[in-house]
């Protein structure tokens, strides 16, 4: 299946996704307010932490190598049955350690022990919540695009439906319970979906670890976990910095900025893991995969700066329509906010390439590095020019990252030259 394509079925659920991401937008700013949104932010990076954590952090190894043994059903299995063994024994001692330090994990993320229920909650459905990622990353690499299509329906349907209710009913704590739920009840749909498929079936998923799966997945679980440490908490430090300077107003302005950015590039990010890191996992020469990687400066690109423009331009009536008029500040912050977004994806098309070629030494040093950029340049930038820094800062981020994506791959094609030249020999 190629790009546009896949980009095609995968714009089914990114449509429905979007529309249920917006309307969640909306009945959270009218329940919970500017505030609610920054605490929102805050439980959703400590939610992406924990369950990065509680999975081994192999989902993206998961993805690669079930499109690299696509042929070789052995080695598939040995995959399967080790990355299932890995999700059930690190999601169960999260689920303990969570259920254990919930006051603590309030009173730090939320501030406030009265919300350590929803942590509770969360660790009462991890499991759950870990094999539905798990699931989703096999259909992935399995190229069941249909099934991964209408497995992440299901996932926002629920997440429409629990949010909106539990927000409408129960105010901040309910959403925050409901956010911590939902993707576990969409496990049902996954497996439901899963059952479907020939190649299915439930005892593959458990068993003993196979060595050799697990040491190609320990690199991905490097990466993802520095990932998971460096993007959250970069995000949060700078959300309590602004929360510091500004107020926690300005922070849930920041917020709900985030999460329009993040509604209106579903279709993007999501073409990059669905399509991209499996199909540059299995491709092997440096022609084909630049091949690829022009189509998606052809295609994905273009999309994303038209995107952009038509948010900017559209912004009053955006703002009018998903918030409240308390959100008003939030245009301000349009402008930086969607030129980080285009360098953001047009980094993003060539980092693909080292999670699918498991390059984790230069990913973890990228990462690490313009992570602590980020929070640098936001702290430099909030303190000249006031909440719309945090956006500048952003471009000018992902701006240095692109260049650097650029050495990296050039360098990384000049390798496969000269392997290829010396073994021509």
């Amino acid at each position: 299946m190629n790009l546009v394509k896949t980009s095609l079925l995968n714009g089914i659920a990114v449509v429905i996704k979007m529309l249920t991401l917006l309307g969640l937008n909306k009945v959270l700013a009218i329940y919970v307010g500017p505030s609610g949104y920054a605490a929102i932010g805050q439980f959703q990076n400590v939610v992406q932490m924990l369950t990065t954590f509680a999975s081994g952090a192999i989902n993206n190894g998961v993805t690669k190598y079930t499109a690299e043994y696509a042929e070789e059903e052995y080695r598939l299995h040995a995959l399967w049955r080790t990355s299932g063994t890995i999700v059930l024994i690190g999601a169960t001692l999260a689920s303990l350690l969570i259920a254990l330090f919930s006051k603590e994990l309030a009173l730090w993320t939320l501030g406030d022990v009265e919300f350590s229920g929803v942590f509770l909650c969360f660790a009462a459905t991890l499991v759950l919540f870990s094999f539905n990622t798990l699931l989703l990353a096999v259909l992935n690499g399995r190229k069941e695009i249909i099934l991964y299509v209408f497995a992440n329906i299901g996932g926002s349907l629920f997440s429409l439906v629990v949010t909106s209710v539990m927000a409408i009913y129960f105010g901040l704590y309910g959403a925050l319970a409901a956010l911590a739920i939902y993707q576990s009840l969409s496990f049902l749909v996954t497996i439901i979906l899963c059952r479907q498929t020939t190649w299915f079936k439930i005892q593959l998923f458990f068993g003993a670890v196979d060595r050799a799966a697990a040491l190609n997945l320990a690199k991905f679980t490097a990466m993802a976990l520095t990932s998971a440490i460096c993007m959250p908490i970069s995000t949060m430090l700078i959300r309590s910095d602004i929360a510091a300077t500004l107020g926690w107003e300005a922070a849930g302005y920041w917020e709900a900025m985030l999460r329009l950015s993040a509604a209106y590039l579903l279709l993007v990010t999501t073409t990059l893991s669905v399509y991209y890191l499996p199909r540059l996992s299995e491709l092997g020469t440096a022609r084909e995969l630049i091949h690829e990687i022009k189509q998606g400066y052809k295609i994905i690109l273009p999309f994303a700066v038209l995107a952009g423009v038509v948010m900017y331009f559209a912004r009053d009536l955006i703002v009018f329509l998903l918030f409240t008029t308390d959100f008003s500040p939030v245009r301000e912050l349009f402008a930086w906010q969607m030129v980080g977004d285009t360098l953001k994806i047009g980094s993003w098309i060539l980092a693909y390439l080292l999670l699918g070629k498991a390059m984790y030494k230069m990913y973890i040093i990228t990462e690490v590095v313009f992570s602590a950029s980020y929070v640098f340049f936001a702290w430099y930038f909030v303190r000249q020019i006031g909440l719309e820094g945090v956006v500048v800062a952003y471009a000018v981020n992902y701006a240095l990252y692109w260049a650097v994506m650029v050495a990296c791959v050039a360098g990384y094609f000049r390798t496969m030259r000269s392997t290829a030249s010396v073994k021509g020999k």
